[in-house]
């Protein structure tokens, strides 16, 4: 006999706190019958595949994957495409499609989870086609913390906004970008006197209000002190893309090509244009001493 799902249900965005609550659900229905554990989720946003406008994401596919395992290691996470048959599908069909094709023997998902053809199924309606298929279901309440419901949509007003500390209290860590190391203009090393990591966030993907912030870059297996520049580079760049650049407080190899994770921790100041490069090398320097000091305050908090 094939072993059954515990699944988790939902499009996951952030993996934040209130997710983490259908996680764990998930997690401990699976360990009480030994059965897998496992997430469903889609490979785009549903939204933007029904309107054609752009969703920025917290998460791409990918980082929800991985920030799953991390949490939850040994849960799968199902990636599913969302195409047009399955915006077409009827509701009930796809209660019956996560009991057939994916094993489901429980289900778990928030209380305003909407699914099937123009959102007509709801989280009632699921927890009475589970009853009537012989389907275990939990429905989880909102999720507060100080009062406010954890949701995406707050986490990406905070970020929108460079809230960036308070964002992270939602999410349970820092919100984070993962990319690609490219080659920038060469300027942080060669004209500004610090190393930096350049990264093209994903089309799709979320990035904070412009400005500078104090980070860690995660890369090839170290974690470095950083600050970094999240716009456009009035000061240096005329192409108006939106770039990633972190220059580091510690030294660093070659990197380029590298994966690399930026995880955003304080914001130091708004992103602004400069008189001259000069101008710019000696701010840079500013934010990398109020850098520096923060990240010595939370050594310090956390050895004490």
């Amino acid at each position: 006999m094939e072993n059954k799902r515990a699944i988790a249900l939902g499009f996951f965005d952030g993996v934040h706190l209130g997710h983490q609550a259908l996680l764990h659900r998930a997690a401990e229905r699976s360990r009480e019958r030994g059965w897998t554990p496992a997430v469903f989720t889609f490979d785009r946003s549903p939204r933007e595949f029904v309107t054609g406008l752009p969703v920025p994401l917290l998460t791409t596919a990918e980082e929800r994957r991985r920030t799953v395992q991390a949490l939850f290691p040994g849960m799968e996470v199902l990636i599913v495409p969302f195409d047009q048959a399955m915006m077409t599908m009827p509701w009930e069909d796809f209660v019956s499609l996560l009991q057939g094709e994916y094993r489901a023997g429980w289900l778990v998902a928030g209380h305003d989870f909407r699914f099937g053809h123009k959102n007509a199924g709801t989280a009632a309606l699921l927890r009475n086609r589970s009853e009537e298929l012989g389907i275990g279901c939990d429905v989880i309440p909102a999720v507060e913390l100080d009062g406010v419901t954890i949701s995406s949509t707050h986490i990406r007003a905070l970020l929108e906004r460079g809230e960036v500390e308070e964002a992270a209290r939602f999410l349970g860590r820092p919100f984070a970008i993962s990319g690609v190391v490219r080659h920038g203009k060469r300027l942080g090393t060669s004209r500004l006197g610090a190393p930096t990591v350049n990264l093209v966030p994903d089309a799709h993907q979320l990035v904070p209000a412009f400005g500078v912030y104090a980070a860690r870059v995660t890369v090839n297996g170290r974690e470095l002190p950083a600050v970094t520049n999240v716009g456009v580079r009035p000061t240096v760049d005329t192409d108006g893309g939106v770039t990633v650049e972190s220059h580091l407080l510690e030294g660093a190899p070659e990197l380029y090509g590298a994966d690399c994770r930026v995880a955003f921790m304080r914001m130091l100041r708004p992103e602004r244009r400069f008189a001259s490069l000069e101008a710019l090398r000696e701010q840079i320097a500013g934010d990398a001493a109020e850098a520096r000091d923060y990240f010595d305050r939370q050594r310090e908090d956390g050895e004490a």
